[in-house]
């Protein structure tokens, strides 16, 4: 593996922990979007893109976030027990949906995102800095005609 690019949008550092959120490119050929560069207690640290854990509503079948206390759908009152898999006396609010396998992979993207941290934190300083564009997919790129998903690139998946 070989990260070819990393893209870094810092944050207003002021008012949390999260420094800034970046996107990786694998080989010129795969993005992952949305990593966090979070301050920690030892430090900067990298997280995995990720959800919110959601369960469905018992009268409406509407998905809800489990620290939800009522349906969005429906308004019913939700059992504020429903959260599952605790794990070091904390539930699991969120699930990574990209992450390394093995921990070379993880101290390879942790190291190459930080170090791209700090030259952007650097160029922050300057003058007439400009933030970089993350470079969003636009609407316009995704149509759905009768169940077919056209990409960007042209090809059609249904």
């Amino acid at each position: 593996m070989n990260i070819t690019e990393v893209r870094v949008k810092l944050t207003d550092a002021k008012k949390n922990r999260l420094q800034a959120f970046c996107s990786i490119t694998i080989d010129n050929d795969f993005v992952v979007r949305d990593l966090k560069i979070i301050e920690g207690y030892k430090g900067a640290f990298v997280a995995m893109p990720s959800r919110k854990l959601t369960d469905k509503c018992s009268k409406c079948g509407c998905k809800n976030h489990l620290r939800a206390r009522f349906c969005n759908d429906c308004g019913n009152k939700l059992d504020v027990n429903r959260a599952s898999g605790e794990s070091r006396g904390k539930f699991k609010l969120y699930a990574d949906t990209a992450h390394p396998i093995n921990s070379k992979c993880r101290d390879e993207i942790e190291q190459k995102v930080l170090e791209a941290y700090k030259e952007e934190a650097k160029k922050s300083q300057e003058p007439g800095y400009v933030p970089p564009d993350m470079d969003e997919p636009d609407d316009d790129d995704y149509s759905s005609d009768e169940g077919v998903v056209k990409s960007r690139y042209g090809e059609e998946h249904p």
